[in-house]
């Protein structure tokens, strides 16, 4: 890859002339993942009636279950302290999935570091880690919901402090050895160790989610983490130039290489109309809500279709998701992809056949098509 000057990548924005594609050779394709992401959003049954939230929490399982069974890689969980999800405990979730899986890695879909103590976080992911067999990962972000924050006695003035600190924190607790650390938002730590340490010769695997910032990608790569980029609107090409900062940031650091992953929505039926109209009245409530409150233009179904053509959404049938994806993966040199593969109320057996489809059908395609089979 042609680097060019840090202050010049970001200026780029959404310059379709800074995209830079990942060589798709065999290697590549090698390490590339495939994941679910799930936020335990409240669903209603195929009556319409809405679930409660422990009937949410159970599904949230039994979905996890599924995707180990038809040979997805990942697994992520996230955290919401709000009224339309039901995960708020991302790492006790995670742990009644690992008690009924063998292989599907398991990781925070985020965890919200800024209204959480660091040391409380690796020690329950750590824990997961044990128990599951060494599968646990956690995805570090500072939330892009704030009902965290009161709840828990933050400020919101302190909310770019809070997270770049307890960043800097986790990152010590991450080797594993005796931290003596000082800051602002919690009391310091002298040559403090914890418990229970993993079984990782670098510590436990950890991310840190991004919506779209330079200087959040820049401090990934300061830590050596690995990048997560929450893709939920517009074309999926228009992260490339931070996909590309990332790689420069991390030589400019010091560091290695590291993996790339993609948050995304998506939704997959067996064709593409089935898709669309199955999962567009659920996508076009949860966004009604969400304009409401964050004063967006309400939803329209031409919005929808465009999102789905050329935008964010991976929804249609297998081949559609598949090459949308297989493009996505790509054009940001990533390794891993997670679909967020519910929104809003959308049915948990429309989510299992979804998951089916996702783990028999897209997946061995995706790889096909990037390894140019």
């Amino acid at each position: 890859m042609a680097h060019r000057n840090r202050r010049a990548v970001l200026s780029v924005g959404a310059d379709m002339s800074a995209i830079t594609s990942h060589p798709t050779n065999e290697r590549w394709t090698d390490h590339i993942e495939f994941g679910i992401h799930t936020f335990g959003d409240i669903t209603v049954d195929v009556d319409g009636q809405r679930l409660g939230y422990a009937q949410v929490l159970r599904n949230v399982v039994a979905e996890g279950v599924l995707a180990d069974q038809v040979g997805l890689d990942v697994i992520g969980v996230g955290e919401h302290h709000r009224p339309d999800y039901a995960i708020s405990a991302p790492d006790v979730v995670l742990t009644a999935i690992a008690a009924q899986t063998s292989v599907v890695k398991l990781i925070s879909a985020v965890t919200v570091l800024s209204s959480d103590d660091p040391v409380r976080v690796y020690e329950r992911f750590a824990t997961l880690d044990a128990i599951s067999g060494g599968r646990a990962e956690v995805s570090l972000g500072r939330g892009s919901f704030i009902e965290s924050f009161p709840l828990f006695g933050f400020e919101l003035k302190n909310y770019e402090q809070l997270f770049s600190e307890k960043l800097d924190l986790f990152s010590q607790l991450r080797r594993e050895d005796p931290v003596t650390w000082s800051g602002t938002t919690r009391s310091g730590l002298s040559e403090q160790s914890i418990f229970p340490t993993t079984e990782h010769e670098y510590g436990l695997p950890t991310w840190v989610a991004v919506g779209g910032t330079p200087e959040s990608v820049v401090r990934a790569a300061r830590y050596g983490f690995g990048l997560e980029l929450a893709i939920i609107g517009g074309q999926p090409t228009r992260f490339a130039p931070f996909a590309e900062l990332f790689h420069e940031a991390l030589a400019e650091f010091g560091h290695s290489e590291r993996r790339i992953a993609i948050h995304g929505h998506g939704f997959i039926a067996a064709t593409d109309d089935e898709a669309k109209d199955r999962y567009w009245p659920h996508w076009e409530a949860s966004m009604r809500q969400l304009g409401k409150e964050r004063g967006w233009a309400p939803p329209t179904r031409a919005r929808f279709e465009a999102e789905a053509h050329s935008g964010a959404l991976h929804v249609g049938s297998p081949e559609t998701v598949a090459r949308k994806m297989a493009s996505t993966i790509s054009a940001l040199g990533a390794t891993r992809f997670g679909m967020k593969y519910g929104n809003g109320t959308l049915p948990h057996e429309d989510m299992m056949s979804a998951i089916e489809l996702y783990g028999t059908s897209v997946k061995p395609m995706v790889l096909d098509m990037l390894s140019g089979s």
